[in-house]
């Protein structure tokens, strides 16, 4: 089998970065059954976003949310983002549906994502 590798962004490291040490662990200790998940169909088990032909499937650990998509490596984490900083989000966006349903319409979303993509680039 070859090696499996999960990738965090600037920006979802530094969101990882941030948290106390007993939820950093907590989110790694979570995520490190996803490579087994990814590999099979157990995939469809995680939230799935899709636009424009892009697909991010959403890990929910606890309170946070993670957003990452399908690498040729494994994994790439693009964002790791509090429960309440997405209701504070859909409150805010005025939005009353499904949290994944929300997300994947709403342009702002995709521009948190597409605003981490590019400060890896830099």
């Amino acid at each position: 089998m070859p090696p499996f590798q999960i990738i965090f962004n600037p920006t979802s490291a530094n969101e990882l970065s941030r948290m106390p040490k007993e939820l950093q662990l907590q989110i790694l200790g979570d995520f490190r059954g996803i490579p087994t998940q990814v590999r099979t169909t157990d995939i469809d088990q995680f939230g799935k976003l899709e636009r424009g032909g892009r697909v991010l499937h959403r890990f929910r650990v606890g309170d946070y949310r993670v957003y990452f998509e399908l690498h040729e490596l494994g994994v790439v984490v693009h964002r790791i983002l509090s429960r309440n900083t997405l209701k504070d989000f859909f409150f805010r966006s005025g939005l009353k549906v499904a949290e994944d349903k929300a997300l994947q319409e709403n342009p702002h979303f995709w521009d948190l994502i597409e605003n981490a993509r590019h400060a890896a680039k830099v």
